[in-house]
């Protein structure tokens, strides 16, 4: 009888602990009207990512208060635990981002809309090779490569 309780505590002890790692939420900032951001949004969801979607008609302010520069500008912008995203950033790399927190970096940008990037994919179409750039307070610097939605 005792060592039947005994493993009914240690599984309820267990059970409480063991529980799955919460998804990461995201704030992702876009324009009404723009399908590659939609896109991107898809990519994160489908990545596990809970996204809070909230579409603008003016990202100005939100980009000044992420820190973003101005030339790693794209369509859309997204903030997660800290750090800014700017356009395509891929899943993967945010991730990385989130296991690492490499000192002196706020965020990450893929500048422009690379083709076969999350929410860029174009039937037909090849995929280009892209960097995901750290910026914050070094300067930018290349994070990871990507070919299409793969790190290179």
């Amino acid at each position: 009888m005792f060592r039947r309780h005994l493993l009914l505590a240690c599984a309820a002890t267990l059970g409480g602990t063991a529980r799955a790692a919460e998804p990461v939420r995201i704030t992702v900032w876009r324009d009404p009207s723009c399908g590659c951001c939609s896109g991107w949004v898809a990519h994160l969801r489908a990545e596990g990512f809970t996204v809070d979607d909230q579409v603008t008609q003016a990202l100005g302010a939100v980009r000044r208060r992420l820190g973003t520069p101005a030339d790693l500008l794209s369509c859309h912008a997204g903030a997660a635990e800290g750090f800014a995203f700017e356009g395509h950033v891929p899943a993967t790399a945010i991730r990385r981002l989130l296991a690492e927190r490499p000192a002196g970096v706020r965020g990450l940008a893929v500048p422009e809309m690379p083709v076969g990037s999350p929410g860029m994919e174009v039937p037909g179409q090849p995929a280009d090779s892209y960097d995901v750039i750290a910026f914050g307070e070094a300067p930018h610097r290349p994070y990871m490569r990507f070919h299409g939605t793969q790190p290179a």
